[in-house]
């Protein structure tokens, strides 16, 4: 029996390229999609083994989404689940927004979930069967968060997607669902507690503490938490779960 496939977007580091490790772990082939650091990629691909490859797209273009889909099915034989988790999230108290920033901040977090949806659901009808598509929501897109007004909005308006979607495509045996991070040990993260930091005169240690004070595991969460989350969305453990939103926060939010 052939391994099946799967595709993580922006998985040169953190929370993407711990979904890609515990994937390959669980006996996926592997693509690890990333828009810049395409070396970076390739090398962690390289240390996962022969069935992993690094792809270079970027996620905000609906072209380049439908080529790295088809690239990874020429590689790699199949393709069966997307993880739609590439973002990012700056720091954007409501009156300092842009419209450069909301075109980028938009164009990447909730395009880059319709775009890799859209490609995946057209790979999944020339193949023949049903799939799993998995999009990274956050915490921030449950409750909103402090001086996060673009990534918040993203993140909402991607449950709103994956609601959708969900009942869209059903009949296709194609099941949706995201994922709710809360504070990950990420690069990304760091840099967010540091802009809030700097926003209020303190140090990055209060800007992390604004956002880990209400965790009641009291614990900041490890990349590899969230990846044991999508890997059950991944396996067929979760074959009647769809259009819902698995909260990963250590009990930010108890919904």
């Amino acid at each position: 029996m052939s391994k099946p496939v799967a595709m993580v977007t922006g998985a040169s580091q953190g929370i993407g390229l711990a979904i890609a490790q515990r994937l390959y772990k669980d006996g996926f082939k592997v693509a690890l999609l990333v828009d810049r650091s395409i070396d970076k990629a390739t090398e962690e691909a390289n240390k996962l083994g022969e069935d992993a490859i690094a792809v270079k797209a970027d996620v905000s273009s609906q072209a380049d989404m439908q080529k790295a889909v088809a690239e990874v099915i020429d590689k790699l034989g199949d393709f069966n689940v997307i993880v739609n988790n590439a973002g990012v999230a700056p720091t954007t108290p409501i009156d300092t927004i842009t419209e450069d920033q909301f075109k980028q901040v938009y164009s990447i977090n909730v395009g880059g979930v319709l775009w890799g949806t859209q490609a995946a659901v057209a790979a999944f009808k020339k193949l023949n069967h049903g799939g799993k598509i998995i999009n990274a929501t956050s915490q921030a897109g449950v409750v909103g968060n402090p001086n996060l007004a673009l990534y918040s909005g993203t993140k909402f308006a991607i449950r709103g997607i994956t609601q959708t979607t969900a009942r869209d495509l059903a009949e296709q045996n194609i099941t949706v669902n995201a994922y709710a991070p809360g504070i990950v040990k990420t690069p990304m993260m760091f840099d967010i507690a540091h802009q809030v930091g700097q926003n209020a005169g303190k140090d990055d240690d209060w800007g992390m503490d604004q956002f880990a004070k209400d965790i009641t595991l009291k614990r900041l969460s490890e990349p590899e938490d969230v990846a044991n989350v999508v890997s059950f969305l991944a396996g067929s453990d979760s074959d009647y779960i769809t259009g819902q939103t698995i909260i990963v926060d250590g009990g930010m939010q108890f919904h």
